[in-house]
């Protein structure tokens, strides 16, 4: 049987710069749907493969593939409808396997033969290809031929063809053409996989005589077959860090790449290599993982190291594309090295009882990433320091051991410390079989004068309250600590709040003083604690605390509020709590015992509600306000008396008397709201006063011409004015020379009014300067002669009889004014009873006040008469000022002012 070829296709794949040996990715055959045994279905020709080493292979058994490229069926193969494909593989010594896909289509055409030939004729191509694969990149000729688009109905009618889509009228335009008569689809430019990697449209077919079309519309999708015509590239950051002497196979890090050409292709496999650093790091091929190949990694000798790191695809072929870069690996510090000291040993010197005294210094290095817990040191006394004498810290800054004495030495113990100090870090060693390292320091004591001693700091004696003064109660004492002795040491009490012990001077025994009260505010939970200062011949002291414990005694009785309140309410009995106090301690205090004497009225029952307090229950009725009640109440040992209470019963709100209730609210804010008014008041007083004082000179004294009844004005000590006669119409007047004593004014006593005896007093006169006076009364008996004169009151009902001097008196005779009458009856009760009064004061009050009788000062006496009652009028003239003397000008400009 001849070989027949249904259709055999040579693929060259021609790309400039391509060394690989490759395959088209995919292949589209048309076979009958019965293969025949011995059928060529194809012809495989491999791009850019060594014709000597190169090996195809077929992965379907029904076919096999020769050396010149052409595929075989060994049996009779049957193409299902929906077709039939299997891979054909090309490989060379000189890089990775291609594989290309080959897809039978099965034909609805019967097969020709031709003579004298053992190959079929192709057969008419059916409506409804497959799709169609074009190379992106393709540096051919153009317009390239896809394929030719023949419908079944061109048999039957006269078509042409129209085309719409991707890559024709749609974007990107201009990429395909399709002949209209002939339906030869051509590429017409190259295209790009990575911009456009497939392309969809449609193909129509119509009548050229009626324009309709004549079949089913045909989808299209040309499919952009990949070339490896991008490389490889870095994704993300190439900076690593790994710790120092991390161990063989540490993970160092991930590089991450990316390629553009199409996934799931050799185009896209990338092999990883490292140019360098090989000797301390290694990568993955595949993964990209770096990793450690040594664990001799040393910070301090190289805390960097730069890898180049080379990317290629076609996984690491020949002909694959090649990315580098370099990636930065740090090394991360850990504590490998310990500090170390710049000297074997330290000796220093102190001075005894010294504290808090630097001693040394003590540096030290460290390899460390500085200003880390690596490197920062920390020192610790290993030895010597068993008494807490020292202690040793790190300085920040210079991260030097600093050596300190916290607790003062004595030489008569020792005179000579031996420490010795460890470095170490703040982060524990690792990575490193180094340990840390230790220096010895010796520390000499130096003597020193020392003070006394107290055999202890603080020494505690147990005293009960109340012990008698004078009582030892113990011996605080103190020692030389060169001597061990106490001979020449004098002890003085330096605190005693309650100045209750005595310290002797010599001794230093310790006596009672004054009674020890444990209940006093000094005594602090039992304790009540003196200081003590012990001092030796060359003034040096020490200083001690006696801590005194003091034990109770039962010296108080519980007592009781003195006064309770009692709310009633009405048709019910009450009760009230009364709690008991008492300043002992157990078992001098509660529980208390609460009991009514024996002699009571029943009014009240008390029953106990706990240790310290009791109820007293209301038995009878009671009346509103204050009752007494007697309440006995006990201490634990018996210890108590009857006490009183004051209880108030009364109404209450919100557990408060009523009445109470409005006495105690008045706070001091009420206070100040009633003080305020009485305070506005005297303020007011007190300007009035001032006020008159101050304007004194312009008071005008309003006397009307028609005086009625009025008193006269007679504050002048000026020649007097004329009486008006109208107004007094009495004997006539005698006319006397002196008197003993002046009065301002009108002074009225008619020589006609007697004494109670019907004998007559004395007589009126007028002195030639105007006043009025008695011409018989001398200065002994002017106290009755002013009592008597004003002594005068008159009897209404008989309208003139004048009581007060005993003499019947008509005023209608004397054509006396009534109302005249009248003023004078007033004015002389009140002179009367003032002048008594006067005259009783024992203690001389008054005395300023009382009336005196002064000489005459003579005529034409610009003073006139002094005493208390006299007054400058506004009107006097005070040019007399003027001639006493320069040393009573300032006197009279001051009067004057005022």
């Amino acid at each position: 049987m001849g070989r027949v070829l249904i259709s055999t296709i040579c693929l060259m794949l021609i790309l400039p710069c391509v060394e690989s040996c490759s395959l088209p990715r995919s292949l589209y055959v048309i076979v009958p749907e019965t293969i025949p045994p011995e059928y060529q279905v194809a012809k495989v020709e491999a791009v850019g493969c060594d014709a000597k080493s190169t090996q195809l292979t077929v992965k379907d058994p029904s076919f096999t593939i020769k050396s010149n490229g052409a595929v075989v069926a060994l049996t009779s193969v049957s193409v299902a409808e929906r077709g039939r494909t299997f891979s054909v593989c090309a490989q060379d010594n000189s890089g990775p396997e291609s594989k290309m896909e080959v897809h039978l289509v099965r034909s609805t055409m019967p097969i020709k033969h031709q003579r004298g030939q053992g190959f079929l004729s192709r057969s008419k191509r059916r409506w409804a290809p497959p799709n169609f694969n074009v190379v992106e990149n393709y540096v051919g000729s153009y317009p390239k031929l896809i394929e030719k688009l023949v419908s079944d109905t061109s048999a039957t009618y006269n078509v042409y063809y129209t085309i719409e889509g991707e890559g024709v009228d749609k974007y990107p335009t201009g990429v395909f053409r399709l002949d209209r008569n002939t339906g030869d689809l051509f590429l017409l430019k190259s295209v790009d996989r990575e911009a456009f990697p497939e392309y969809k449209f449609v193909v129509r077919v119509w009548d050229k005589i009626t324009n309709q079309e004549t079949d089913e519309n045909l989808p299209l999708k040309v499919v952009v077959d990949d070339v490896n015509d991008n490389p490889p590239e870095f994704v993300g950051s190439l900076q690593f860090t790994v710790p120092e002497h991390c161990s063989v196979g540490t993970v160092v890090g991930k590089v991450n790449t990316t390629d553009k050409d199409q996934i799931e292709t050799d185009h896209v496999k990338i092999k990883y290599t490292l140019l360098t650093g090989t000797a301390m790091f290694a990568i993955h091929p595949q993964t990209g993982v770096i990793t450690t190949t040594t664990n001799t990694l040393d910070r301090e000798l190289q805390d960097k190291h730069l890898v180049i790191v080379k990317i290629q695809d076609m996984n690491g072929a020949a002909n694959g594309l090649v990315a580098t870069s370099t990636a930065t690996i740090v090394l991360s510090d850990i504590n490998d090295n310990p500090p170390i000291f710049m000297k074997t040993s330290y000796d220093v010197a102190v001075q005894e009882n010294e504290s808090e005294k630097l001693l040394l210094r003590i540096p030290v290095q460290d390899k460390d990433l500085i200003n880390t817990p690596n490197w920062i040191s920390k020192f610790v006394i290993t030895q010597g320091n068993e008494n807490g004498n020292f202690r040793i810290v790190t300085d920040p800054q210079t991260n030097e051991g600093l050596l300190y004495v916290s607790k003062p030495l004595d030489y008569e113990k020792t005179s000579s410390v031996q420490l010795q100090i460890m470095a170490q870090n703040q982060a524990p060693l690792s990575g490193s079989s180094a340990s840390w390292n230790s220096i010895p320091v010796k520390v000499n004591v130096t003597n020193v004068d020392e003070g006394p001693e107290f055999s202890a700091p603080s020494i505690r004696f147990n005293v009960k309250e109340n012990t008698p003064n004078g009582t030892v109660i113990g011996t605080y004492t103190a020692t030389d600590p060169e001597t061990k002795s106490s001979k020449g040491i004098k002890y003085y009490k330096v605190t005693d709040p309650g100045s209750w012990i005595n310290v002797d001077k010599d001794t230093g025994e310790l006596r009672v003083a004054n009674t020890i009260d444990r209940e006093s505010p000094l005594v602090r939970d039992g304790f009540y604690n003196i200081t003590v200062r012990a001092v030796d011949a060359s003034s040096k002291s020490a200083t001690g605390t006696v801590v005194i414990w003091v034990e109770d005694e039962n010296d108080n009785i519980p007592t009781i509020p003195s006064e309770l309140t009692l709310c009633q309410k009405d048709g019910e009995l009450g009760s009230v709590v009364v709690v008991a106090e008492d300043k002992d301690q157990n078992p001098f205090s509660s529980p208390f015992t609460f009991s009514l004497p024996n002699k009571n009225d029943g009014t009240w029952s008390v029953k106990s509600l706990n240790d310290t307090a009791a109820t007293l229950e209301q038995l009878q009725p009671l009346y509103l306000g204050m009752h007494t009640v007697d309440l006995t109440v006990t201490d634990l040992q018996g210890s108590g008396k009857t006490q009183t209470v004051n209880l108030r019963v009364c109404k209450c709100k919100n557990g408060v008397c009523l009445g109470k209730d409005r006495s105690v609210s008045l706070g001091p804010l009420g206070i100040l709201t009633l003080l305020l008014p009485v305070a506005l008041l005297l303020l007011l007083f007190l300007l009035l006063a001032f006020f008159c004082l101050t304007k004194r000179e312009k008071l005008q004294l309003d006397d009307s011409a028609d005086t009625g009844g009025i008193l006269l004005k007679s504050n002048t000590e000026a020649p007097g004015d004329e009486v008006d006669a109208s107004l007094i119409n009495g004997p006539p007047f005698e006319i006397d020379q002196a008197v003993k004593g002046s009065v301002k004014g009108v002074m009225m006593n008619p020589s006609w009014i007697g004494n109670k005896s019907g004998s007559t007093i004395g007589t009126l006169g007028v002195h030639e300067n105007g006043m009025h006076g008695r011409t018989d009364i001398s200065a002994a008996n002017v106290q009755d002669y002013y009592t008597g004169q004003y002594d005068m009151t008159i009897d209404r009902q008989s309208y003139g009889q004048l009581v007060g001097s005993g003499v019947d008196f008509d005023y209608r005779q004397h054509n006396m004014d009534p109302a005249l009458l009248y003023t004078w009856e007033t004015n002389g009760r009140y002179l009367h009873q003032k002048l008594n009064q006067m005259g009783t004061e024992e203690d001389g009050r008054y005395a300023d006040d009382i009336i005196h009788a002064y000489a005459f000062e003579g005529r034409g006496s610009v003073a006139g008469s002094i005493g208390c009652c006299s007054n400058n009028n506004d009107n006097d003239n005070l040019d007399f000022l003027n001639t006493l003397g320069p040393k009573f000008k300032t006197l009279a400009e001051v009067c004057r002012k005022t």
